[in-house]
C-alpha cells in the first residue's frame, strides 16, 4: 500500500501536465485548480485504501491525466448553467420559472455594463426614487393609483401585513390559507408580520355573514388569498370581490387581494379559465393587490404591490421597504417586460411565457414532427445512440401555481433508447452542458416541444447524442 501511495505525483506536476494537456486552464485561479488536484488525489488515496487499485501504474500520471483534467474542469464549472427546458411547464420553479424576452434582457446588460440612473432625479440631477422607474407602467397597464417592486409576493404580502394589519386581525376564509413554493405558508407570513390571523367559515364553504361576524375592534383588514395552485371543486362557495369590497367600505377597512401568479392576460382565448387579473381585481373594489413579477407576468423574479395611493405611500416610507426593495437588474428587467404589454399582440409574440402558453396544439405538432425527424437523421445513424422515436399526443402545463387543473394540448416526442433504458438517458442528461430535463412517461423518455424553441436544437441534439452515449456504458 505504501508503494502505491508513493506512486501519486506531485502537484506541482499536475498542474505543469494539466496547463499543457489543456491551456484554457491556465486561465483559472491557481490555487483553486491546485485544491482541484488535492482533492482528486485524496479520492484515490482512499481507494487504495479500498482495494481498489493493485500497481503503481494505474497511478502515474500519464494514465489518470484524463481523468484528472476532467475532475478539474468539472470543479471549476460554474454552479450556474443554463438548462434546456424539455418538460413542458412554461413557468418552471426549479428551471427559474419566466425566460425573459430579448428587450428585458437587452435591458438587463445595459443595466449591468455601467453606471445607470437608479436612484437619480433625472430632472434636477439630485437624487431620485427606484420606485419610480416602473410605477407609471404599472398604472397604466392595471389601473392602480400607486405601485411599488419588492423582492418576491411573499416580500409583498409581508410588507403589506407590516404596514397596515401589524398587532391587530386579519380576516381570512379558512379555504384561501395556501401552502406555497418551498413550503411556507400564509398564516406563517401572518405571524412574521406581526399580525393575528382570523380564519372564518370553513374550508370548502364561506359567506359574507362569516366574515362579517368575525370584525371587531382589532380587525385591520379583510383579504383575499387567490387559490393559484389548486381548486376546490364539489359543494363549494366563496364570498364574490365586490360583496367583500362593500363589506370592507361599510367597516373603513382596507381590502387585500393577494393575486399569487397574477396575470395582465385573459387567457380565455386559448381554452384557460378567465382567472382575475390584476385590473379586474382593482376595478372591482379591491384596495390593494399583490402578485408576481416571474410567474404568469414573464418578467424577472418581483413582487408587486399596486392600489390605492395613500396606502401605497405608506408602504414606501415602512422601513422594511429598503430590506425587500428590487436591484437595478431586477427592475430594468421588469420594465423592459412591461412596455411589451403596452401592446397586448407584441407582449403575446415577445414575452416567452405567454407565447409559450398561446402556442396552439396544431403547431405544436407540427414542432413535434419536425424535431422528430431531426433526432432521427441526428441520432440512428450510430448504435450507441440509436432510439426508436414517436410522437403521442399528451398535455403540457403551465406551472408556477396558475391553472392547476386545466391541461394544455401538446404533441410530445417519445424517445426510447436502443442501448440503454429511458432511465439511465434521463440521468445522463443531467451531466450533460447544459443539462436536458424531460419527462418519463410510458417507459420513454419525452420531449415537450412548447418548451423548446427552434434554436435549442443544435444543443439538444449534441446532449442526446453525448448522454445517449454515456448511458450506453454503463457507468450512470
Amino acid at each position: 500500500m505504501n508503494k502505491l501511495f508513493r506512486a501519486i505525483p506531485a502537484v506541482d506536476l499536475c498542474l505543469a501536465a494539466l496547463h499543457e494537456a489543456d491551456p484554457h486552464l491556465a486561465d483559472a485561479p491557481r490555487t483553486f485548480v491546485r485544491d482541484l488536484v488535492t482533492a482528486f488525489w485524496d479520492q484515490q488515496r482512499q481507494a487504495i485504501r479500498e482495494g481498489q487499485y493493485s500497481s503503481a501504474h494505474e497511478l502515474a500520471l500519464e494514465a489518470r491525466l484524463q481523468d484528472l483534467a476532467a475532475y478539474v474542469r468539472a470543479g471549476l464549472r460554474s454552479h450556474f448553467s443554463a438548462a434546456l427546458n424539455a418538460t413542458g411547464v412554461v413557468v418552471h420553479t426549479n428551471m427559474g420559472r419566466s425566460v425573459l424576452a430579448k428587450e428585458a434582457r437587452e435591458a438587463v446588460i445595459t443595466a449591468a455594463t455601467g453606471y445607470c440612473n437608479l436612484e437619480l432625479n433625472m430632472a434636477t440631477g439630485g437624487r431620485g426614487s427606484r420606485h419610480s422607474l416602473v410605477e407609471d407602467l404599472l398604472c397604466r397597464l392595471t389601473g392602480a393609483e400607486a405601485a411599488l417592486v419588492v423582492n418576491n409576493n411573499a416580500a409583498a404580502v409581508l410588507l403589506v401585513l407590516d404596514t397596515f394589519c401589524k398587532g391587530g386581525e386579519v380576516v381570512v376564509s379558512r379555504g384561501e390559507l395556501v401552502e406555497i413554493g418551498g413550503s411556507f405558508r400564509i398564516p406563517e407570513v401572518m405571524e412574521k408580520s406581526g399580525a393575528t390571523l382570523r380564519e372564518v367559515g370553513a374550508t370548502n364553504r364561506t359567506h359574507l355573514h362569516d366574515y362579517r361576524a368575525a370584525i371587531n375592534e382589532n380587525t385591520r383588514a379583510l383579504m383575499r388569498v387567490h387559490t393559484s395552485n389548486y381548486r376546490i371543486v364539489g359543494f363549494h362557495s366563496a364570498v364574490s370581490l365586490p360583496e367583500l369590497a362593500e363589506l370592507a367600505k361599510e367597516h373603513d377597512l382596507p381590502l387585500i387581494e393577494d393575486l399569487g401568479s397574477g396575470s395582465l392576460t385573459d387567457f380565455s382565448a386559448v381554452g384557460l379559465p378567465n382567472e382575475p387579473t390584476v385590473p379586474s381585481v382593482l376595478a372591482q373594489g379591491a384596495d390593494i393587490a399583490t402578485f408576481s413579477g416571474d410567474k404568469v407576468l414573464g418578467g424577472p423574479q418581483a413582487g408587486i404591490i399596486t392600489g390605492r395611493k395613500s396606502m401605497v405611500d405608506k408602504l414606501k416610507s415602512n422601513p422594511l421597504t429598503r430590506a425587500l426593495r428590487c436591484d437595478k437588474l431586477c427592475l430594468a428587467a421588469l420594465e423592459a417586460t412591461l412596455r411589451l404589454y403596452l401592446d397586448p399582440d407584441k407582449a403575446r409574440q415577445s414575452v416567452p411565457t405567454l407565447r409559450m402558453i398561446c402556442r396552439t396544439a396544431e403547431e405544436l405538432h407540427k414542432d413535434a414532427r419536425s424535431l422528430a425527424a431531426a433526432l432521427r437523421r441526428g441520432l440512428n445513424a450510430n448504435p450507441q445512440t440509436s432510439c426508436h422515436i414517436s410522437l403521442r399526443a399528451d398535455v403540457s402545463r403551465v406551472g408556477g401555481g396558475a391553472f392547476p387543473q386545466y391541461d394544455l394540448p401538446t404533441t410530445l416526442v417519445c424517445l426510447k433508447p436502443a442501448a440503454c433504458s429511458p432511465t439511465a438517458l434521463k440521468a445522463a442528461l443531467l451531466r450533460t452542458e447544459p443539462p436536458l430535463i424531460g419527462r418519463l412517461e410510458d417507459d420513454s423518455f419525452c420531449l415537450d416541444p412548447r418548451t423548446l424553441d427552434t434554436a435549442d436544437r443544435p444543443a439538444l441534439l449534441r446532449v442526446l447524442r453525448e448522454a445517449l452515449a454515456l448511458a450506453a456504458t454503463g457507468l450512470i
